[in-house]
């Protein structure tokens, strides 16, 4: 059983109502994935507005590419957490400090090179492999040079927040989010209206409130956090724990690698269309990501939840917890698919000046194509967020498998037939998005995974 360290800073999901406890978990982490969009939201809406479309071009072209290593740091992040929420269950606090300190040394030395090799390779993969026009290379280059040189402070952030959220905190990453995310609203300005410094401003306002947001979730984690008060065993490297950490977290790495690699391939196809196509598939791509990232909150909020019940050996609870799941993933759905057909152009309209008239009626009709396919992308996060949680190390690669595969086959196809062009794009997401929640149905059916639990 879960054992009490202060209500302040952990919530013990293994006793109550499971709907309760997976609602009130999932709130504050609603609200911080859209701070967490703002990051790159606001580079958006500041490059279309201030500098050009082009300058939006440039920035929504990296965007595959800088996500394919955000995702490999994001699912060692993810895997972390899981392992912490079993701890947690469990009550086993001392091998839970060790998987703490044991996670900053790998999360530190596996972002770096990754980091690194990013930015080494920046230009060469936008050139050769993306085809990136040459009209926006240039600042495309430098932009996600400079982001992944940043990127150790994303992936830090990442690994606390995980960290803090496996034992239940789902509130205190998203204050110093939000803290943060106001600075890079305010950077972004200053770097661009006041400096004229561009593309590379945004970049460079990015990177440093990523990791100002880093900084201050560790210092206050360690500092308060009674969890975090470890001794000096603990900072001695277990290398069990440490093939525990990059076997789950790589299997999440792995998942999230395969899917942010076919955006890579998907983003050659988009780059084959002009500038406004590219412009329309990358404000589209950041509403789209709004609506992702609070079904994401769900999931995360199931994995901590099912992760700590694993943990206690409570599998009835897991299945409850599914149920409660599925309900609350339909009704955000609904929701979201009268939104899209009320007020999607109104939407595409934050991220692009009104005089783009062509990109908003591009983008508005799309997000309503999209917005059909809101029930299976849902049931993918909430499959997803069960089986994460209960360390199934078959899905990732599964469901990894199976989006990749349609992101591949799909827009290339659809955008080939004549009376689709451009619009394949689109379709392509929504037919992949179906595909894959039917295979994550069906795993989460399967028995192998779930032997003794329910």
């Amino acid at each position: 059983m879960a054992q009490t360290v202060g209500k302040k800073y952990s919530k013990d999901m293994t006793e109550g109502v499971p709907t309760k406890l997976i609602l009130s978990f999932m709130l504050p982490m609603m609200m911080g994935n859209i701070f967490q969009q703002f990051y790159n939201i606001v580079d958006t809406i500041i490059a279309g507005r201030f500098i050009d479309a082009k300058a939006l071009a440039a920035v929504g072209s990296t965007g595959s590419i800088t996500n394919l290593f955000f995702a490999l740091g994001n699912g060692l992040a993810t895997g972390i957490g899981i392992l912490v929420s079993h701890n947690f269950g469990s009550g086993d606090m001392k091998n839970l400090r060790k998987v703490i300190t044991n996670a900053f040394v790998i999360v530190s030395a596996t972002s770096l090179f990754v980091g690194g090799l990013g930015c080494a390779l920046s230009r060469y993969v936008l050139t050769n492999f993306l085809k990136t026009p040459a009209d926006i290379l240039d600042n495309a280059a430098a932009y996600m040079a400079i982001i992944c040189i940043g990127f150790i402070g994303t992936a830090l952030y990442n690994t606390i927040s995980y960290i803090m959220r496996g034992v239940g905190d789902s509130q205190t990453p998203l204050y110093f989010l939000m803290c943060s995310s106001i600075l890079n609203v305010l950077m972004d300005l200053l770097y661009v209206i006041v400096f004229d410094m561009g593309v590379v401003g945004l970049a460079v306002a990015t990177i440093t409130a990523q990791a100002l947001s880093a900084a201050g979730s560790i210092i206050y984690a360690f500092l308060k956090n009674p969890i975090f008060k470890l001794e000096k065993g603990d900072w001695q490297l277990d290398f069990g724990i440490i093939k525990k950490c990059y076997t789950l977290g790589g299997s999440m790495a792995l998942q999230s690698g395969l899917i942010a690699l076919s955006f890579v391939i998907l983003q050659r196809v988009i780059n084959s269309f002009d500038y406004l196509v590219v412009a329309a598939f990358t404000t589209t791509s950041k509403i789209e990501n709004l609506v992702n990232m609070q079904f994401k909150a769900l999931q995360d909020s199931l994995s901590t939840y099912t992760g700590q019940n694993i943990g206690a050996k409570k599998g009835e609870r897991v299945k409850q917890g599914f149920k409660s799941g599925v309900t609350m993933m339909a009704i955000y759905a609904v929701v979201m698919i009268v939104v899209m057909a009320l007020f999607g152009d109104v939407l595409v309209k934050i991220f692009i000046d009104s005089s783009e008239t062509e990109i908003i009626a591009f983008g508005s009709r799309a997000m309503r194509i999209l917005s059909m396919f809101y029930l299976p992308l849902g049931m993918i996060y909430v499959c997803r967020g069960i089986l994460n949680g209960a360390g199934d190390a078959k899905f990732p690669l599964i469901s990894g498998i199976a989006e990749m595969t349609g992101r591949v086959i799909f827009p290339a196809f659809l955008c080939s037939l004549p009376f689709l062009g451009a619009w394949g794009l689109w379709a392509a997401t929504g037919v992949t998005w179906t595909i894959v929640g039917v295979t994550a149905l069906i795993r989460f059916n399967m028995k192998d995974w779930r032997e003794g639990l329910f």
